[in-house]
């Protein structure tokens, strides 16, 4: 970082570190012992401002690497915009696969990149519940920061979130996941698939 970008306050940027979403399945043991929240099999990944037939022909090569369940014969891959503008991939997996399910988005992730998509990646979720809990949780990780944080949406009809709760588990996975620093940076995602009840459309 240069001494202007010293004197203005701008960060250097991070360099993307797709391999920390490895971390999650040991996490999600850490959160499961100490909060009872569990993975609801639903994770999903969103960026912005990506159209065209580039991403025409990714949107299908992200299809054929995820390919569609054998026996159900339903795909575990779905793709929606939500009321800003945001296009969501939701990806579903067993709720007891985790592994699998982080494995898709890291392979997402890793193909956006590698497509020139990088700068429009914002951040991927991976979503927990634990009934008869009032509200989800998820676990968000920000694409351009390589850190972790909880979003914890009520589900009672108001766009409010459980802080109390955010801080809670902030603390107890410090030890499982680089976590952000910057509480600012905690934005809330509204209508997120598979969070709250949002469906990403």
């Amino acid at each position: 970082m240069g001494i202007l970008d010293s004197i203005l306050g701008r960060d250097k940027p991070v360099r993307p570190d797709l391999d920390r979403l490895f971390a999650l399945p040991s996490a999600a043991l850490t959160l499961q012992a100490g909060t009872g929240y569990v993975p609801t099999g639903e994770g999903s990944v969103c960026f912005s401002g990506v159209e065209g037939g580039a991403f025409a022909r990714l949107k299908e090569e992200v299809r054929e690497l995820l390919d569609a369940d054998p026996v159900s014969g339903t795909s575990p891959v779905t793709f929606s915009h939500d009321a800003y503008g945001y296009t969501w991939l939701r990806a579903r997996r067993a709720a007891d696969d985790l592994v699998s399910l982080v494995n898709d988005l890291h392979t997402v992730n890793t193909l956006l990149q590698e497509a020139g998509f990088g700068p429009h990646l914002l951040c991927s979720l991976t979503a927990f519940h634990a009934p008869p809990a009032a509200h989800d949780l998820a676990l968000v990780y920000l694409y351009k920061r390589g850190t972790f944080y909880p979003f914890a949406p009520r589900t009672d009809g108001t766009q409010r979130r459980d802080n109390p709760l955010e801080l809670q588990i902030r603390a107890l996975l410090t030890g499982d996941l680089p976590m952000e620093p910057d509480l600012e940076r905690w934005f809330p995602l509204w209508g997120a698939p598979g969070v709250g009840g949002g469906d990403g459309t």
